[in-house]
């Protein structure tokens, strides 16, 4: 299996290119705040000193909870597509005889030398961010002066196994579906799309939306001086249903295209049609493509909207310090790293996995302009709808940090800075579309449709 996962490493490196930015990302992040936590756990008592702020271990321990929960939902996407871009190779060794717990160990090998291959720099990254961060936590007085980031392999291998850890769970999920079928369903299964949301994924959907339902309620309830708890809780809820909006998104979105596109459709009667068509009949691709424009716009939205709240909320008696201020932008450009890694990984995985798809419109007679201003159409409204899905998100967790920070649920919206938001989101998502599409149409298309490339 170790040969077989290393050929495959080796031929398709693009296909775990992604994965392996992801894997990287969340080893360095468990690094960094690992160092942290080290750091003030080691130091002795004649160090420390009282500070302002909650602390390192604190800080550690808040950061890395989040950071590894969003890593995970990136991983589970990036695991995704890899094994999308191989799935016809899983499916003929299938067809001639491999089992399900084989190809499930083969993408386990994977995943293990995908994430062997990144931890050395991602350990180096992750002490490297520690010592810039606590330096930064040293200025502003959060972190004692005298303490210092510990020589220590620890947090790095401690990194490496949660990373692992994460690798494999995501994996388990991903390899779910192409593990169980049967070997002749599994060939088939790679030039179609199940049409409809199977009962157990509506199911943990709707238990999604209860479970982000009941944190938003509880930061609702916090009183005033238990800001940074009704925070935690309105971050957590936000992060909770956007799972949700993941596991329900092929109902969601397609009902937002069908919105959305009406207009394209009226201004646009070819490609408007086509590109709508398209959408709503690859309901799973879109929502791979549209849940992390909604992670990337409801996470950033839901902390800058919460900053301003707080800030609004503390006035003239200063409850929110200048240093939870930092502390919450830290948080955000955490996040937003995750969820930007995560957006550019899929628009381009989803769009280039098109290539025989966009090879068939050419022989039957689409030229490269059309196929262009139908991806532009079909980039504007996955945007459109990854907004709305991340926008209508970051509503429900801001309405009930405010309701617990000011008594009303009418939070304080920098309206400069989400549509900056915005802007960044239409900013990853449609190049990287035009990008990968402008690449995937490349080439004789007859060789294409009969698979001579890919």
């Amino acid at each position: 299996m170790t040969l077989l996962a290393l050929g495959q490493l080796r031929r398709r490196p693009a296909a775990f290119a992604g994965l392996a930015v992801a894997l990287f990302l969340l080893l360095a992040t468990t690094t960094l705040f690992g160092s942290l936590f080290a750091t003030e756990a080691t130091a002795p008592t004649a160090r420390r000193a009282p500070v302002a702020g909650p602390g390192l271990r604190v800080i550690a321990g808040a950061f890395g909870e989040i950071a590894v929960l969003v890593a995970f939902f990136v991983v589970v996407n990036a695991i995704g597509f890899a094994l999308r871009r191989q799935h016809r190779e899983l499916a003929l060794l299938r067809t001639i005889a491999a089992t399900p717990r084989q190809v499930r160990r083969l993408v386990r090998v994977q995943i293990v030398l995908t994430a062997l291959a990144v931890a050395a720099p991602g350990a180096l990254a992750g002490v490297y961010a520690a010592h810039g961060l606590l330096g930064a936590l040293q200025r502003r007085g959060m972190a004692a002066p005298a303490l210092d980031v510990p020589v220590t392999p620890l947090p790095a291998l401690v990194a490496l196994a949660i990373t692992l850890a994460v690798g494999l769970a995501a994996s388990a999920v991903a390899v779910r579906r192409i593990s169980r079928i049967a070997p002749a369903a599994a060939l088939t299964a790679t030039t179609t799309e199940q049409g409809r949301t199977g009962p157990p994924r509506l199911v943990a959907g709707v238990a999604a939306l209860a479970g982000g339902g009941l944190l938003l309620r509880l930061s609702a309830t916090r009183p005033p001086d238990e800001l940074d708890k009704a925070g935690q809780a309105a971050l957590l809820g936000s992060l909770v249903l956007l799972v949700a909006v993941g596991l329900t998104g092929p109902l969601a979105a397609r009902a937002l295209v069908a919105v959305l596109g009406a207009p394209l459709r009226a201004l646009l009667p070819g490609t408007g049609w086509l590109a709508d068509a398209n959408l709503r009949g690859h309901a799973r691709r879109l929502t791979s493509a549209v849940v992390p424009v909604a992670l990337l716009v409801g996470l950033s939205a839901t902390m800058t909207i919460m900053t301003r709240t707080a800030e609004r909320a503390a006035g003239p008696t200063g409850a929110a310090s200048a240093t939870d201020v930092w502390l919450r932008q830290a948080e955000l450009a955490l996040l937003t790293c995750f969820a930007a890694v995560s957006t550019i990984n899929t628009v381009v995985a989803v769009t280039g996995e098109r290539r025989r798809e966009f090879a068939l419109l050419r022989l039957v007679g689409a030229t490269r302009r059309q196929l262009l201003r139908m991806l532009t159409a079909e980039a504007l409204l996955t945007t459109a709808v990854g907004v709305l899905l991340g926008a209508t998100v970051a509503a429900l967790a801001t309405a009930a940090f405010s309701a617990a920070a000011t008594g009303s649920a009418m939070p304080s919206v920098p309206a400069a800075t989400c549509g900056a938001i915005v802007a960044g989101a239409a900013a990853l998502t449609v190049p990287g579309i035009l990008g990968s599409g402008l690449r995937a149409i490349r080439g004789p298309a007859a060789e294409l449709v009969g698979g001579g490339r890919d």
